[in-house]
């Protein structure tokens, strides 16, 4: 969920923008899931069922993985500064957005560090990187994602410090994306898009269900902000 415009090419990378597409596909079909069983139109527990856990998780792994991607492809050829931070506090009101939202809306479950806030962070934290080898970056990266399953402490299960990632139970909450681990996902983007230098740029999408996929891509922090209001509204409108 990165809306990267920090150069003039970053936006136009066709096969980032198509991810990021088939991603937001993968996100409505999750949530779709999630307020049918809202509704008690599915089976209870259906979304917290493993299969459902892991298809969520690798969603939200793709959008950060591509948030990295695309922070390296905005500083080749140097860093548009002002734009890269125009578009970081973009995504920052969003987040604090979401979170005030969800405080008024589900106020034990609220988003208090979700994607959209670690998105943010990994933008800030990604710096140290850019100059670092990819290769480097890339086991860094699992490092980072594996580090909460060893180290955890009661210390950080506060809504205070579970953002850090090494709550032994994390406190509730609708969407938690805490740094660790998924500031490795976020350094893996930066390392493949590292080692795939200019390939990335290349390439034209004629098939028009592919270049609606990649519009939607390019988008998809609004697309992400409205979705899931309309679907809520939609499905309150068949079943009240």
């Amino acid at each position: 969920m990165n809306e990267q415009t920090s150069s003039g090419q970053t936006s136009r990378a066709p096969a980032i923008d198509l991810a990021r597409g088939i991603a937001l596909i993968g996100m409505a079909v999750f949530h779709f899931t999630f307020d049918l069983e809202f509704f008690h139109r599915i089976e209870p527990g259906t979304i917290t069922s493993l299969p459902w856990i892991v298809f969520a998780r690798t969603v939200a792994g793709s959008f950060v993985f591509l948030a990295g991607v695309s922070l390296v492809l905005a500083a080749q050829g140097g860093m548009r500064w002002p734009s890269f931070w125009r578009s970081t506090a973009v995504v920052a009101v969003a987040a604090l957005g979401v979170s005030v939202a969800t405080w008024f809306a589900i106020r034990p479950a609220f988003v208090f560090f979700g994607i959209l806030h670690m998105i943010v962070v990994g933008r800030l934290l990604g710096l140290a990187f850019l100059r670092v080898p990819p290769v480097l970056t890339a086991l860094i990266g699992v490092a980072v994602w594996a580090l909460p399953y060893l180290v955890q402490s009661p210390v950080f299960d506060t809504r205070w410090l579970a953002w850090i990632g090494f709550a032994e139970v994390q406190p509730f909450s609708m969407d938690l994306e805490p740094v660790f681990p998924w500031f490795g996902p976020f350094l893996l983007g930066m390392a493949a898009a590292g080692l795939a230098q200019g390939w990335l740029r290349g390439g034209v999408l004629v098939n028009p269900i592919l270049r609606g996929l990649a519009w939607a891509g390019r988008h998809s922090l609004a697309i992400y902000l409205i979705h899931q209001p309309v679907l809520l509204g939609t499905l309150w409108l068949f079943f009240g």
